[in-house]
């Protein structure tokens, strides 16, 4: 088996029985804040992207990139086809010229021809990725694959049950807004970041220990900033807060808690992967492509600046009533939300810049009241500010999912009082009657789940399962006192009470045991 790196969560996997391309992604993403790093545009597209099958694991644009995978990526290729329970992943696909799909069913393992083999694990909360998220398993001639990208499974037993897998693909570096964006000391977002940066590394060296893998590739990041006002974000300036850690980073801390197995794709990377071996040949070395990191990003803001202001030029709409349209669009999907809108459980205010800097027109989406009016002077729990163009831009292209656009960006700020609310980011990603009623009818299911298993942490017994997402807590919770902390997204909750300490809502069953 043959793997060939193209870049992020991109990879193609040439077999004895086909081709496979993951995730291509090249052009910016996120209003023109992400670039894929190192840089992949310049790699041999036409020629990789003539496959057999293309699999993208979810909507996040930095995975589906629509112009990329409609000018270079053969419309022969089958579509393997997470099973998500909305069509939009399928749905834009079709738009973009292609017509054979392979719907697989998740976790069941598929033989396609030649004896090629693929299962796909589809995650399907409304918090995995925008609406969905999945991994993808290969096997062909006794050598396996598990491509995680930056999912984040509750349990990879699934995939070990298999047999032994050879090579592990799997996200390592952040890919949020948090804690950059926050309205906080720095000293308070370095504080944050060094958290969020332990956690990562923490949730990876799980994962990696619970599959046992032969060979790991730490893949699905970080991106790069290439614009002057991000250009703070890439982790060139010493921050110890910084949540975007590369690869050969990745390969530092692995060493740290005594792994020697990890591989580095760099775009053009190439791995000759057997049931016995992985032989690697890079474009450049390694260790010389990294040390040389700043000079690299330097030479790419140079050259991306054309395309970046060009995407800028496309943002502003002045023609647009911005109330208006948000009244028209947000107001008819709170009348039907009833889970998420008693989440959020309040007003949350959108400040918008104007072009020249100096006017703010503040809008509130009031959830209680289900209405979206001029801000009223009244105390908010979230507040986001950022420029008016960015909403103009979200309301002119009729954008189903502001965390996939505006958020993800990181071109806002934000402060809040209080915990971190889930539902207000699942709110915004469910701007359209089809993916608002799923993500209702999720959160009814899972409010009326009953957990009855237990686990045991010392002499508290404890819900097995984390209220957050279902996470096997036997697994992924640590107790620090009478702290318990899931690490597959880091949520806490105080034992005695049960409350969560990182959001609101989400109380846990726990008791302590009596001798």
């Amino acid at each position: 088996m043959r793997i060939t790196g193209t870049g992020h969560a991109s990879m193609r996997i040439d077999t004895g029985a086909g081709s496979i391309l993951c995730d291509p992604w090249v052009n910016p993403a996120y209003f023109a804040s992400w670039f894929p790093f190192p840089d992949n545009s310049l790699l041999d597209w036409e020629t990789l992207g003539d496959v057999d099958y293309l699999y993208v694991s979810h909507l996040h644009r930095d995975h589906f990139d629509a112009e990329h995978l409609k000018r270079f990526v053969s419309k022969k290729a089958t579509v393997l086809l997470p099973e998500y329970p909305t069509s939009q992943l399928e749905d834009e696909l079709r738009e973009l010229g292609f017509t054979s799909f392979f719907r697989t069913k998740s976790n069941e393992v598929h033989e396609l021809d030649g004896g090629l083999k693929v299962m796909i694990q589809a995650l399907i909360s409304p918090t995995d990725g925008p609406i969905g998220d999945s991994s993808l398993w290969i096997e062909h001639d006794g050598v396996r694959v598990l491509n995680q990208n930056d999912a984040r499974p509750t349990d990879l037993q699934v995939f070990a049950d298999l047999g032994h897998v050879h090579a592990h693909m799997l996200q390592f570096s952040g890919a949020i807004w948090y804690p950059m964006v926050y309205e906080l000391p720095q000293s308070a977002k370095t504080a944050f970041g060094k958290q969020k940066r332990e956690r990562q590394f923490d949730r990876t060296w799980r994962y990696i220990d619970d599959l046992k893998a032969d060979h790991v590739f730490p893949i699905a990041g970080p991106p790069c900033f290439l614009d002057d006002e991000l250009w703070q974000f890439n982790d060139i300036h010493g921050d110890e807060g910084n949540i975007f850690p590369d690869q050969s980073v990745f390969l530092s801390e692995y060493a740290k808690v005594g792994g020697t197995n990890g591989i580095v794709l760099l775009p053009g990377s190439v791995t000759e992967l057997s049931a016995q071996d992985a032989v690697t040949t890079h474009p450049v070395p390694v260790d010389e492509f990294f040390a040389n990191k700043k000079a690299h990003l330097e030479e790419m803001r140079e050259r991306k600046a054309p395309i970046i202001a060009a995407e800028k030029a496309s943002w502003r709409h002045p023609e647009i009533d911005v109330l208006g349209e948000l009244k028209k669009r947000i107001e008819p999907l709170l009348e039907e939300s009833i889970y998420l809108a008693k989440g959020v459980g309040g007003p949350v205010r959108f400040d918008l810049v104007s072009y020249d800097g100096d006017a703010v027109e503040s809008i509130v989406v009031d959830f209680p009241g289900k209405q979206v009016r001029p801000y009223a002077d009244e105390k908010v729990r979230y507040r986001f500010r950022t420029q008016r163009e960015l909403i103009e831009h979200l309301i002119f292209i009729d954008e189903g999912d502001w965390v996939n656009s505006l958020f993800l960006s990181c071109r806002f700020s934000a402060a809040r009082i209080g915990q971190y609310n889930e539902f207000v980011y699942a709110f915004f990603k469910c701007l359209s009657e089809e993916r608002l009623q799923y993500a209702e009818g999720w959160y009814d299911e899972h409010e009326k789940a009953v957990e009855a298993e237990d686990t045991q942490f010392g002499d508290w017994t404890v819900q097995r399962r984390c209220p957050h997402l279902k996470a096997d807590l036997s697994r992924f919770g640590i107790v620090d006192g009478n702290v318990l902390t899931c690490q597959l997204h880091g949520w806490k909750f105080d034992l005695p009470s049960g409350r969560c300490l990182t959001s609101v809502g989400h109380k846990i069953r726990a008791e302590k045991t009596t001798a």
